[in-house]
């Protein structure tokens, strides 16, 4: 008789146990031991914080925001591309149990007229402008339908200044007596995840949620007080703010902000310029730095680690992140906002096979699971099903949205990824897409990773996604989107049927190819499939008649 298969589950076993402060009070026990060691470098401007220069002017900041009459529970929002108020604005608030308000900045005044009134923002902090948009435009035009938005600070302006100096009327002994009363369970964060249907959600996050997760992720790739992250992904998202600032500042590492936003010519030289040991991005960040004409120019030689999340790695691009940019320690890390962000993660230890085929094994202190979407049930290992995890990071809830919770964590607080994945043997887990992205060609099952992997072996291809189309006679078929590298020829969907005859299933070769320079993406640089599929139909059905 045949054995069963053992169940798609694992939990992340760990010798230390989880933190039990609140964020001040970590930065507070942090300064302890490190203050006179680099805390934060913003490379634009030049300005540097120790450790003790930190905190005085977070617990500044953190005393302008009491005298302004921000209260615990109170929602304080920010606007901005990363800077160095980001980072201050995100422990002061941390510090007296305000709520953080993530604004995407790519938002427009519709969307950021939704947020200010969703969550009940008492306080905007917002950039004047980035990238051509004017953010105060947009704030006037919507801060009339926001009732209890009372007030908005521009960074690198007056009100700037006079909230930091507001916090002169602020004694010490207040502020004290307010760190004091919060509690690690209570609510810090607001991130709203971008909705692929409908208005983005805002996630819910507490102090533990996000303070062991940082602190986690740091663990896991031997963060010390010696390292320095340089840290291009956004503030605004749990991957900058969490898995970067809280993972350096749980371990004394100094963060190194290179641009307001991602520019790989800026990361490089930032890398080469602060000596940093790590680098992090989503898989499009490093192909554009491993791309740049002068690569090799830059002395990569202090790196040793860093993290690639956001989307599925290439493996091909995984190898040369190793192999050229010296990040022999690189960690492949899965998650997603709710989960505060990361679920599982590659360990240093794991040979390039685990850390380029793989997402990794549990976080410490996580419960992972694999089941079949219908059933519920665990399925077996090796086999595809919905991924769902548990444990301290799942969030608190959606705010103010009970229903949408409901949908997303169920009675045993397991959160439901959307995700498909495997689990092997050894508790390693493959994402292979999400449920939405599953394409079914003639009742054949098709994940387009596997596709986009396999094409990333094509000499002429430097990026390529893989979505469903809707088609008569099979219901579905592939369309390959690519971007080609330099002075490469432009492929035909014959040349890829060439390539790929032989060697893939006759049924998982992309009927369309379509050639582009780039693919419309999130601002954390998530590939939008949904914005893919909606052009794809116009691309199809060819130019309109004259």
């Amino acid at each position: 008789m045949n054995q069963p298969s053992q169940p798609s589950y694992a939990s992340g076993v760990s010798d230390k146990p989880l933190l039990g402060d609140t964020i001040g009070a970590n930065l507070a026990r942090t300064v302890e031991r490190y203050a006179d060691r680099e805390a934060l470098v913003d490379v634009p401007t030049g300005r540097r914080w120790t450790y003790a220069e930190l905190l005085a002017d977070v617990d500044t900041l953190a005393k302008g925001l009491v005298a302004q009459g921000i209260s615990k529970g109170d929602r304080v929002g920010i606007w901005s591309p990363n800077c160095a108020e980001w980072s201050l604005l995100q422990y002061a608030t941390a510090r007296v149990g305000a709520v953080l308000v993530c604004v995407n900045p790519a938002y427009r005044s519709h969307e950021l007229s939704y947020v200010v009134k969703q969550s009940g923002m008492r306080l905007l902090v917002s950039a004047v402008e980035h990238k051509g948009s004017d953010y105060r435009a947009m704030v006037e035009e919507v801060r009339g339908d926001c009732p209890d938005l009372r007030d908005v600070v521009y960074i690198g302006e007056r009100s700037w200044d006079d909230l930091v100096a507001a916090g002169g009327r602020t004694s010490d002994d207040e502020l004290s007596r307010r760190t004091t009363e919060l509690a690690p369970d209570e609510p810090i964060n607001i991130q709203y995840t971008s909705g692929t249907t409908g208005f983005p959600k805002g996630a819910t996050l507490s102090h533990h949620n996000i303070l062991n997760n940082g602190y986690f992720v740091g663990e896991l790739v031997d963060y010390t007080e010696r390292d320095r992250i340089c840290i291009p992904v956004p503030f605004y998202h749990c991957f900058g703010m969490v898995m970067g600032n809280l993972a350096a500042t749980s371990h004394g590492a100094c963060m190194v902000i290179p641009a307001p936003s991602f520019d790989p010519v800026a990361t490089l030289k930032t890398v080469a310029a602060e000596r940093c040991t790590s680098l992090y991005g989503v898989p499009t960040m490093f192909i554009a730095e491993l791309g740049l004409d002068d690569f090799k120019a830059y002395d990569l030689g202090s790196l040793r680690t860093g993290i690639m999340a956001g989307s599925p790695c290439p493996v091909e691009v995984m190898k040369r992140v190793v192999a050229e940019m010296n990040m022999t320690e690189v960690a492949i890390c899965y998650g997603m906002t709710e989960t505060s962000p990361v679920s599982t993660m590659t360990r240093v230890d794991d040979d390039l096979a685990r850390r380029t085929e793989t997402t990794g094994r549990a976080m410490p202190h996580i419960e992972i699971k694999v089941v079949d979407p219908v059933s519920g049930l665990p399925v077996g290992r090796g086999e595809t099903g919905e991924l769902c995890t548990r444990g301290y990071s799942v969030m608190l809830g959606y705010w103010e949205q009970p229903d949408k919770t409901a949908e997303a964590i169920d009675r045993a607080r397991w959160m439901h990824t959307g995700d498909l994945a495997t689990m092997d043997d050894d508790g390693y887990l493959n994402v292979v897409g999400r449920i939405k992205d599953l394409v079914i060609r003639g009742g054949e099952n098709v994940y387009p990773r596997e596709v986009e992997e396999f094409l990333y072996t094509h000499p002429a291809i430097a990026d390529v996604q893989v979505i469903g189309v809707p088609d008569e006679k099979y219901g579905e078929e592939l369309m390959a989107w690519v971007v080609m590298k330099p002075e490469a020829e432009p492929l035909t969907a014959e040349a890829v049927r060439e390539f790929a005859s032989g060697r893939l299933a006759h049924y998982k070769i992309p009927r369309y190819v379509h050639v582009t320079d780039t693919f419309p993406m999130t601002v954390t640089g998530k590939v939008r499939k949904v914005e893919m599929r909606e052009r794809a139909a116009e691309i199809l059905a060819g130019p309109p008649a004259e």
